[in-house]
Order: C-alpha cells, then structure tokens, then sequence
C-alpha cells in the first residue's frame, strides 16, 4: 500500500513539474486554437450573410432597371461595388450599369464600369464578357489601341469567336483590311454550321471581298 501512495505521489510530482514547465504554452496554444476556430466560423457567417444582403441589392438594381429607375439603380450598382466588391453580383452590376449607360449615351461611365468588372471579377465568363464590351466601348470612341489590348490575352473557348470578330471590327476601322479578314476568317473558322451569328462574320468576310475559307 505505501509502495502505491508512493508511485502515485511520484506521479503527481512529475505532472506539477510537467505542467509548471509547459502548463502556459499549453494554455496559450489552447487559446489560439479555440480564437481560429471562432475566426474562421465568424468569417463563414459573414461571407454567407455579405452573399444574401449583395442578392438582395442585386435583385433591387434588376428591377430598377427593368421599371426605368435610373437614379435607384445607379443607387443599388454604387453599393454593390463599393460594399459587397467581394461577392459576384458586385462585377455583374458594374456590367448592368454599363449596358445602360451605353444606351444613354455615357460611354466614359460604361468604360469605367467594364474596366472595373474585367479587374475585379472572379469569375471567368463575368471577367471574358466584360472585356469584349470594354472593347466594344473603346471601338466607339476610336480608341482602338485601347480595344485590341482589352481583346489581347487569354479567354475561354465560348468567347473565342467574339474575340476574333471584335478585333476583325477594331482592324478594319483602323484602316487594315487585310488583318481584318484574317481575324474574321478565323471567328467564322470556330463557328459551327447553322450558327446563327456565322452568317454575319460571312457577310463581313463577303464585304471584304474574296472567298470564305
């Protein structure tokens, strides 16, 4: 019985100076982890609720827009992108926003709109899209270094005849139709027979004269 109460004293000691020597770093390193472990379910709620209050905004601009609500949706677009940037709807505001502005004929608006989206957005189609609008845009005002930079780089395989038409477009109005024709044929190239936007790279091509290859 003395033999036990002495292994057991023996171990008591042992762990008074384990934890004397570590007991703090074992707190601190506890502490932290129980700190991260907040952070991170913190930061999940928060990026789930900036995702419903940037829905809810969005779907205030769509509307706006559809009942001609200028000011309002102008209102909901500015919010989006200066308080929800990091969520989706954010880049594709800027891209509503700009669509109306070309309509209204506010095209420096519309630039800085697209150039905004094609910088910021994370999503691929969002990002290829805003690009060839900026190009679009930047045609318009004859800034047609401008536009041939905004179609250079890379894009996804769905946007890839748009890209080669525009710049067909960008060279042609430059003065350099033979350029012009080759970024045509190649547009008219990736189209599939029966598309419908093939008939109009075709009659591009046919305005330049020669046959369609």
């Amino acid at each position: 019985m003395a033999t036990y109460d002495l292994d057991e004293q023996e171990r008591l000691d042992e762990l008074k100076a384990w934890w004397k020597r570590w007991g703090n770093l074992v707190l601190i390193a506890l502490a932290v982890v129980i700190a991260a472990a907040a952070g991170w379910r913190y930061w999940q709620n928060r990026v789930v609720t900036q995702s419903l209050e940037a829905a809810a905004v969005y779907e205030k601009l769509t509307q706006s827009l559809a009942s001609n609500d200028a000011k309002a949706a102008r209102e909901a677009g500015a919010m989006l992108v200066d308080q929800y940037k990091s969520t989706p709807y954010a880049a594709r505001a800027a891209l509503l926003l700009a669509k109306q502005n070309v309509s209204d004929k506010d095209l420096k608006s519309a630039q800085t709109q697209l150039e905004w989206a094609a910088a910021n957005s994370k999503e691929p189609a969002v990002k290829d899209l805003a690009r060839l609008r900026l190009a679009g845009v930047q045609l318009d005002q004859k800034q047609y270094d401008a536009a041939l930079k905004s179609l250079s780089g890379s894009h996804s395989d769905a946007f890839a005849f748009r890209f080669d038409d525009l710049r067909g477009d960008v060279l042609l109005a430059q003065g350099k139709p033979a350029e012009a024709r080759a970024a045509y044929e190649k547009a008219y190239g990736r189209l599939e027979e029966g598309h419908p936007y093939r008939n109009i790279v075709e009659l591009k091509l046919d305005a330049l004269g020669g046959a369609t290859k």
